[in-house]
């Protein structure tokens, strides 16, 4: 099941690239040495924390 969610992402500069996190998912949290891969990270990190959501969920 293919579901679309809008999330909002924080990302700050540090002395080592970019921090990224997505504040409603509690953990969900990455890093890049660019702007661009903070947020390509921060995509993949929510996804697979959705799908870690939704197996749990659906083991029972």
């Amino acid at each position: 099941m293919m579901i679309n969610m809008m999330l909002n992402a924080v990302i700050e500069k540090d002395e080592f690239g970019y921090v990224a996190q997505i504040p409603e998912l509690k953990g969900c949290v990455t890093q890049g040495k660019t702007y661009q891969e903070a947020i390509f990270n921060i995509k993949e990190a929510a996804e697979l924390y959705l799908e870690s959501l939704q197996n749990e969920y659906f083991q029972y």
